[in-house]
């Protein structure tokens, strides 16, 4: 980036690798769906590593071949599998990359880039007491009902490159939890080697994420549900970045939300 050269930012909820129809999807679908991709850098939220349901695929492995990229970090917010029924523990302070081979069921988000990454970092965000109504299968009946889903905890990983830093996160599905955690990564962002682009699902409406960080959206649509965008709640948030021409949303055959792709520049 010293160069001034233009670098492609993104995010992706991958849904654990669920494609359109709700199921998830064989992990060579998933890695052509995402090879599509013309970004850098990509955010993904809703990461499967070991997992039965998703075929016990490193799903931040799988992503970050798909991409040729040359460094990745995956950090578990989750040990166990995310269900309606709470099974599953909190996990903090941890990061897999390349070699790291998982061992049992885990859950969170990665950070994947095929520019070298000089330093990785990682902010815990805590969670919420708010619960999510889901309407999903009963495993002991396998008939539908509805499920107060609990909130799980949330993290922001950093990869600082040559001129810019991107920030990966999943904020909280409640809207208060949601507001507390962005502005710790305000807080956080800060003391990071600027300039600075936030990437992920922030579970946050419109311009609103922009507003209170004091950025600029570097693009502006709708990205949920994935097959029929209503509400945008993806972002890319440049904190000091160029934008180097415009952003869009990407619909893919993998995930429930539209991918979003911006081109920044980043400092000398």
């Amino acid at each position: 980036m010293a160069d001034g050269s233009v670098l492609r930012v993104g995010t992706l909820n991958l849904a654990s690798g669920r494609g359109p129809a709700g199921a998830v999807l064989p992990a060579d679908r998933i890695a052509r769906a995402v090879a599509g991709l013309d970004v850098d850098v990509l955010a993904v939220q809703e990461v499967d590593a070991a997992q039965p349901r998703s075929g016990s695929t490193d799903q931040a492995a799988l992503v970050a071949g798909a991409l040729d990229a040359v460094d990745w970090r995956f950090v578990p917010t989750v040990a166990g599998t995310p269900s309606p029924v709470r099974s599953w523990s909190p996990v903090e302070h941890l990061l897999h990359g390349p070699g790291d081979e998982p061992r049992e069921p885990h859950y969170g988000v990665a950070l994947v880039s095929r520019r070298p990454v000089l330093a990785w970092s990682v902010l815990p965000l805590g969670g919420g007491r708010g619960r999510l109504p889901v309407r999903a299968t009963d495993p002991r009946t396998g008939r539908p009902r509805w499920w107060w889903v609990p909130d799980e905890p949330r993290v922001a990983v950093a990869a600082r490159l040559a001129g810019l830093t991107v920030v990966g996160t999943h904020l909280s599905f409640a809207p208060p939890t949601a507001l507390r955690q962005l502005r710790a990564i305000h807080r956080w962002a800060a003391g990071l080697p600027g300039p600075v682009v936030l990437a992920g699902d922030l579970n946050l409406p419109g311009g609103l994420p922009a507003r209170l960080l004091g950025g600029v959206p570097l693009v502006r649509t709708a990205t949920f549900p994935g097959h029929d965008p209503r509400v945008q709640l993806d972002h890319l948030v440049s904190l000091g970045a160029s934008p180097a021409g415009p952003g869009e949303a990407v619909g893919l055959d993998v995930g429930d939300h539209r991918a979003l792709v911006a081109p920044v520049r980043g400092g000398g």
